[in-house]
């Protein structure tokens, strides 16, 4: 019983640390898109929504593929299920960003440094939920 805990923990930190990862790739995509949209004349806020639906996209994929090895067939609803299992993590997400934006002039001249912020600060829960409902085996 004692291997099995420590085996499910393993496996656990395991799929924890290719989360990051792929979360580290969603970051790129995120800043990488709202640095675009700005550049084309989008607001912090619009641009971000935009980026935002970007990197969850991206990472969708790359958790399917790389982290979690699904094989639901059922593509378009299971990029339904971790777009809205991970919108409590989003809206924790783009709230950070938003409150430090609007608060902080370090953070309205440097808007990528609040897209990490509010990517730390929606990871954990992110995890937790697509491992537990959406590609939970």
């Amino acid at each position: 019983m004692m291997a099995e805990t420590e085996s499910s923990r393993s496996t656990t930190r395991i799929l924890f640390l290719r989360f990051a990862l792929v979360g580290v790739a969603g970051f790129l995509v995120d800043a990488g898109t709202l640095t675009l949209a700005l550049s084309l004349g989008a607001d912090l806020y619009t641009g971000r929504i935009f980026s935002f639906f970007c990197a969850v996209t991206a990472t969708w994929y790359m958790n399917r593929i790389f982290t979690f090895a699904s094989r639901d067939p059922r593509l378009l609803r299971e990029w339904g299920r971790f777009a809205s299992a991970n919108a409590v993590g989003g809206l924790i997400n783009y709230a950070t960003y938003a409150l430090l934006v609007s608060t902080i002039g370090l953070f309205a001249s440097y808007p990528i440094i609040a897209v990490a912020a509010g990517s730390l600060a929606g990871l954990l829960w992110n995890f937790t939920v697509s491992h537990k409902l959406v590609f939970a085996k």
